[in-house]
């Protein structure tokens, strides 16, 4: 190599290191982050693509902009409330304070006045209780499926699951409840058929190897037409002549009924019909972290909680702590949202539309998770080129709209008011890049309606 080749010129890693902003990094980067990025800035230099006297301040910002998480906050202009893909529910103020307070030491199972141990996630259990007043008892786990898994090992292992073949159902990434069910060693004891189910179609197939009754909503799709089914209430006075404990599995996570979704289950209902233990979401219409939640009767309850799987499925302190304060703290984004004013939903959306020169449409958003299939959540939304799509999604912040009949909707149901100059400023460079990219940006986006909801429907 000639003694005058640029190359020479590139910074040794020892002075990169050694930089005074690069060992403030180390503070919050590893060892081994920090220095590939410093190895990549390096190689760009040999390769040509900088300037030996480029390095450095590369370097500097390449580590300003690095984050230790790979998630990319998403600003949702979907109009979908609880998107599987962006993580379902995103937290209330006051459950990312209990967050970050719980990352630290936590008496999680001490108590603090005795110095002994103490049950865990009493508060979280407390809450519960106060929400859902007809449960006797609550437990928290680490998922929907797996409060169920633990439900059907604890009742039925070795034994029998009734349950309508009609809610033999598909949950997310293609996980199916029946071979979920079977996981456990419990077998399935189908009634009815799919479309029409019966009283008689239950008490025939209980028996001596019956472990409990097992009624699913549901959730991510409806059956219309010639259909008829048995609800909790009709079960409970079989379940209860027979001494078989009667399980629901509301996948939703409403505690509570309400009016906007009159069609959606809630467990202080359907535990008020008879279940005697209601399975549920934390992170789904609660509005919490993920979370299995069962509720229900005491001695029910203790016999899934004093399983020896309930160990290998309990939810963590950080899931205790947010669920905790999701249900005593205020209301949760996913309330807000599914409550929002239309016409201030139109109000907001005009005024991002005038500020860009686009037009507003009505959409309609969705509950989404499963939740209230078919039901929609009227507003508006700001309508622009299908090709915006991907730079919005790319840009910073990065937002997802939904893709749609060749365009791109945003509709702000989802995104805090408090964000609206940030997915303002997002718009205006998208579109600027739209422009700068000449005429051929017009083409599609290629995704179809990649943006329009949660792929997953009902996963847990």
């Amino acid at each position: 190599m000639a003694q005058d080749d640029p190359r020479r010129l590139i910074p040794r890693t020892d002075q990169l290191m050694g930089l005074s902003a690069v060992r403030r990094a180390r503070e919050r980067l590893s060892e081994a982050v920090v220095r590939a990025v410093v190895r990549e800035t390096q190689e760009r230099a040999r390769r040509g693509d900088l300037a030996p006297d480029e390095v450095e301040p590369a370097v500097l910002a390449a580590l300003a902009a690095r984050s230790a998480s790979s998630l990319t906050p998403v600003l949702n202009a979907t109009g979908v409330v609880v998107h599987t893909n962006l993580g379902r529910a995103p937290l209330s103020a006051a459950a990312v304070d209990a967050l970050v307070a719980a990352g630290g030491y936590v008496d999680v199972e001490l108590d603090l006045e005795t110095g002994t141990r103490s049950r865990r996630g009493a508060g979280a259990r407390a809450a519960l209780l106060a929400a859902c007043p007809p449960a006797g008892d609550a437990l928290v786990v680490n998922n929907g499926a797996a409060a169920l898994v633990l439900a059907t090992t604890a009742l039925a292992a070795g034994r029998e699951v009734v349950i309508s073949r009609g809610e033999l159902v598909e949950i997310g990434a293609g996980f199916r409840l029946p071979e979920l069910i079977e996981s456990t060693g419990a077998r399935l004891r189908e009634v009815g058929t799919t479309n029409r189910t019966h009283l008689r179609d239950y008490a025939e197939a209980i028996g001596p190897q019956t472990g409990c009754l097992l009624k699913v909503h549901p959730s991510n799709f409806r059956l219309e037409g010639f259909t008829s089914g048995v609800d909790v209430d009709g079960l409970r006075p079989l379940a209860r002549a027979h001494g078989v404990p009667l399980v629901a599995d509301l996948g939703s996570g409403l505690l509570t009924p309400d009016p906007h979704l009159p069609g959606e289950p809630d467990a202080g209902t359907a535990l008020e019909d008879g279940a005697d233990i209601v399975i549920a979401s934390g992170d789904k219409l609660l509005g919490g972290p993920q979370a299995g939640l069962v509720l229900g009767r005491p001695d029910v309850v203790a016999r899934l909680a004093g399983h020896p799987l309930a160990r290998a499925v309990r939810a963590d302190k950080l899931a205790l702590a947010a669920l905790e304060a999701t249900l005593a703290g205020g209301t949760a984004p996913v309330v807000s949202a599914l409550h929002a004013d239309p016409d201030r939903l139109r109000d907001r959306a005009e005024r991002l539309a005038a500020a860009v020169g686009a037009p507003v449409v009505p959409h309609d958003g969705r509950v989404g998770g499963g939740g209230a299939p078919g039901v929609p959540l009227p507003g508006w939304a700001v309508r622009l080129p299908e090709a915006a799509a991907p730079r919005l999604r790319t840009g910073r912040p990065a937002v997802l709209p939904r893709v749609h009949d060749h365009a791109c909707l945003l509709d702000l149901r989802c995104v805090p008011e408090s964000d609206d100059d940030r997915l303002l400023a997002a718009v205006r460079a998208a579109l600027a890049a739209l422009a700068a990219s000449g005429p051929a940006s017009g083409d599609g986006d290629g995704d179809g309606n990649s943006g329009s909801g949660d792929s997953d429907g009902r996963a847990r």
